[in-house]
């Protein structure tokens, strides 16, 4: 494993597993969700089943993409082409989120931390997994070139 294979895999386990800890949300009660909402500021948490079954939804995807990032980076090599996908699909919705927090009017430090995070994510992962192409390249022409052959072709020192 190369070092940009290795960094790679522990950003994607990093982000993964923070991201799986939004199971909690998934199976908190109603009364916990309905507290974080008026804890952060924004008021009475709607009634209608819609707005509970968002929170809850939105939750187990995050929970299911950490999953994913957290399986892709056991072998980053074998599923390069699938990272790269999620980094670029990561990239555009933090584009879209951003657009869509200016829009609700969410809070200054919750805008700034949705979709930057998701475009700065994508860009990371992406350039760590053109940066893990380049090193293995190298490595595998090192190991193609030709060494010089001492007496009786013992390799020299």
């Amino acid at each position: 494993m190369t070092r940009s294979e290795w960094l790679l895999s522990v950003v994607l386990r990093a982000v993964g597993g923070v991201a799986m800890l939004a199971v909690v949300a998934v199976f908190m009660p109603r009364s916990w969700i309905v507290l974080c909402h008026e804890w952060l500021g924004w008021g009475a948490f709607p009634d209608a089943p819609v707005a509970e079954y968002l929170a809850r939804c939105t939750s187990l995807f995050y929970v299911l993409l950490g999953g994913v990032l957290v399986w892709m980076s056991t072998d980053v090599r074998r599923c390069g082409p699938a990272i790269v996908v999620v980094a670029v699909g990561t990239i555009v919705c933090g584009v879209v989120l951003l657009s869509i927090d200016m829009r609700c009017g969410m809070p200054w430090w919750w805008t700034a931390g949705d979709g930057p995070f998701g475009v700065g994510f994508g860009i990371a992962v992406l350039l760590l997994q053109m940066r893990s192409r380049v090193e293995r390249a190298q490595a595998d022409a090192d190991e193609a070139e030709p060494r010089d052959a001492g007496p009786e072709g013992a390799p020299r020192l």
